[in-house]
């Protein structure tokens, strides 16, 4: 009967001895575990830890860096366009002056040579009529000869002959 009231007693059935055995190992597992895996779980995680916020940390300031670079970058760029766009308007002033200097020397060269022609043709007129004149006071003198019936050769009877036929032509 002891039997049974020993059996009826540990509810978990294994013998006590066995149970105190494996709670001394679990403490002794325990210790080993907090003084030698634990120190080096922990010295990994802190080392992990500070590893990682080294990482955000660079991460950050390469962010910025990226950040500063990119405002540098748009910042040139908006003064090459401003520098572009005053190239752009300094070359149109400039074409417009050329062209407009270009078309002042035609103007002028064209006035030149439109005043050249017109001396020119006034030459030539002046030229033409001192020749008609001169072949319309022979004839004249020579007709006049036929009508009158005498000779005018003389050159001042010629020339004032010739003279009042003008006069009478011109009136």
């Amino acid at each position: 009967m002891i039997n049974i009231a020993a059996e009826t007693t540990n509810p978990i059935g294994l013998p006590w001895g066995e149970v105190v055995i494996a709670f001394i190992a679990f403490i002794v597992l325990l210790v080993v575990l907090g003084k030698f895996v634990w120190p080096q779980f922990e010295a990994a995680y802190a080392a992990r830890t500070k590893a990682i916020e080294g990482g955000i940390a660079k991460a950050e300031e390469a962010q910025n860096e990226a950040r500063a670079a990119l405002d540098r970058y748009t910042q040139q760029l908006a003064g090459a366009r401003e520098e572009a766009a005053k190239i752009r308007e300094d070359a149109r002033v400039q074409a417009q002056a050329i062209r407009d200097d270009m078309l002042a020397k035609a103007h002028q060269e064209t006035q030149r040579i439109a005043a050249a022609g017109r001396s020119q043709l006034e030459a030539q007129r002046a030229q033409i009529v001192a020749e008609l004149r001169g072949d319309l006071g022979r004839m004249s003198v020579d007709l006049a000869g036929r009508i009158v019936g005498e000779s005018l050769e003389s050159d001042v009877r010629q020339n004032r002959t010739v003279e009042r036929f003008l006069a009478e032509l011109d009136a």
